[in-house]
């Protein structure tokens, strides 16, 4: 492959790379590479966010070990993996693209690669975009949360590979100054949660909607769905893992609610259903034409498909939901005279619903009880959540006094 030639996606879907024996871009060494990868691929074959991120980090290893150090996986080295790293952060203009697209197209029955694919992507904030401002080649930088992935995801790549007996070290825990890459933090991470008053304008405005137009009524349920009962948008959405259906609300022998999910790790949790989250449940139902409350093994899918029958099989039309749900709120916000809630609300992204929903919680609940509904792992994962509100913290910081009661604070004498 010529050192300077413009990448050309490796890797599809999951069902394609079960069934691709090779790449005719790569030469035999690097095929063998090629498979490699897939088998690494396809342990996450399950878990479709997670086979996508992974594929993400795989392939822009793939690309620059083939198209810029002009190396095989076997040959790379600690300082082969800082080049790699210090590329990522500076990638070259020919590899970066301004939007999102599919890596392989159909065309005339067949699967062909995307010319318009780049292994890197210009994002801009969710206030920028509302701004009208477009995205900009010039304007590219890797995130730390990107960076951090890249460490997790290639340095899990390679103990596989020397699990596999392909290679004999991992060049990415050869790095142990790790935080030159980093900036050091003094405190603990925000929790990206809404506060009270734009919460409460969220779900108002997901009730105008519903008033205002009844096929909203999935929205209000969704938004509902991921305060109250901490899901994740992929909990929502059927996947080859797992196909959320109404019958996954049941009632124990005890008389009460529960609701049975499959989330991160392919792991199953039961949640706790509020009172208002089963009448949340019965309004979206008596909208459906379906009996109050589900019946123990029923399959009607939790979320149905926009148009056509079945289960909703991908989050983004439910991320289009929520966000024109944001939009309208933020309108609403500004109306009334919110308007630093309404930039803030500009930034939210679907995720901290559920985050808003264990923060809230955690303030009235168990610590334990949130963590086994969150599905956390452990209590210090819950404990991250127990927080003041930023704006109390301030405000309370007024308060503070340099000078003791009793002094003016000028030199005596």
């Amino acid at each position: 492959m010529a050192k300077n030639k413009i990448p050309s996606p490796l890797f599809d879907s999951i069902e394609s790379l079960k069934k691709q024996n090779g790449s005719p871009q790569l030469t035999d060494a690097q095929n063998k590479d090629f498979q490699k990868a897939c088998e690494f691929l396809l342990m996450y074959k399950n878990n479709e966010m997670t086979f996508v991120a992974y594929r993400r980090e795989i392939e822009r290893l793939m690309q620059w070990c083939h198209l810029k150090s002009n190396k095989t996986l076997k040959q790379l080295k600690r300082d082969d993996i800082d080049q790699y790293i210090r590329f990522c952060q500076k990638p070259l203009k020919s590899w970066i693209g301004l939007k999102k697209v599919s890596r392989f197209i159909k065309k005339n029955g067949e699967r062909i690669a995307n010319k318009e694919w780049k292994p890197f992507v210009v994002t801009l904030p969710k206030a920028q975009t509302h701004k009208g401002k477009k995205p900009d080649i010039e304007n590219y930088t890797l995130s730390e949360k990107s960076l951090r992935e890249i460490f997790t995801i290639t340095g899990s790549f390679f103990n596989f590979l020397i699990q596999e007996n392909y290679t004999e070290i991992n060049p990415v825990f050869q790095i142990r100054q790790r935080n030159q890459y980093f900036s050091k933090q003094q405190t603990k991470r925000v929790i990206r949660k809404l506060p009270e008053l734009q919460w409460g304008y969220v779900i108002e405005t997901a009730h105008l909607m519903a008033e205002e137009n009844p096929s909203h009524e999935r929205t209000l349920f969704i938004m509902n769905a991921l305060y109250a009962m901490y899901l994740r948008i992929s909990e929502l959405a059927a996947s080859t893992r797992w196909a959320p259906q109404m019958g996954h609300f049941y009632r124990d022998n005890d008389g009460l609610w529960w609701f049975k999910t499959r989330g991160k790790g392919n792991k199953e949790r039961h949640v706790a259903v509020s009172a208002d989250m089963l009448n949340a449940l019965k309004r979206f139902r008596k909208h459906l034409k379906l009996t109050s409350l589900p019946s123990p093994g029923e399959t009607t899918p939790l979320i149905s498909k926009q148009t056509g029958t079945g289960p909703m099989t991908s989050t983004r039309p439910i991320r289009s939901l929520i966000q024109e749900c944001f939009d309208r709120s933020v309108v609403r916000l500004k109306e009334d005279g919110f308007k630093d809630d309404a930039q803030q609300l500009m930034h939210a992204t679907v995720h901290w619903l559920r985050h808003t929903g264990i923060s809230d919680d955690v303030k009235i609940r168990p610590r334990e009880h949130v963590r086994d509904d969150a599905g956390h792992s452990n209590s210090s994962i819950t404990d991250k959540y127990i927080d003041v509100d930023l704006r109390d913290r301030n405000d309370t910081a007024k308060k503070k006094k340099i000078v003791p009661v009793g002094f003016d604070g000028t030199e005596k004498g």
